[in-house]
């Protein structure tokens, strides 16, 4: 078992299994997207999920002995992909929970010190 998993950290293939595993996660986050209309934005998971994934290839390259621009390179990726969803995200604006109490929202003004909102 040692034995196996020492290739595949040398030989950059456990890099490999791991990006399949995204891109499932991928798949899955983007069909409950589709089908139920909950979970992140798409573009916003897209552009995290590629970060990851360049940040991914960079550890891939570095396990390989690859040149460190090829390394600079995938971590320059990672930053950009990063930059682009915060961009999303903060375009975006605050959400509010989809499952908070609009009753105790509406009054949190009267939360303070114990006071309670005037009966109506």
């Amino acid at each position: 078992m040692a034995q196996l998993l020492a290739s595949l950290f040398v030989s950059g293939r456990i890099v490999d299994g791991i990006l399949v595993l995204v891109a499932l996660e991928a798949l899955v986050l983007l069909g409950v997207q589709a089908r139920w209309g909950r979970g992140p934005a798409p573009m916003a998971l897209l552009s995290n999920l590629a970060s990851g994934a360049a940040l991914m290839l960079a550890l891939r390259a570095a396990l390989t002995g690859a040149a460190w621009p090829a390394i600079a390179a995938w971590l320059f990726v990672a930053l950009a992909a990063h930059l682009a969803e915060l961009v999303i995200r903060f375009r975006e604006g605050p959400r509010a929970a989809q499952d908070c109490d609009k009753a105790a929202w509406n009054n949190r003004r009267w939360r303070t010190f114990g006071a309670r909102p005037p009966m109506t």
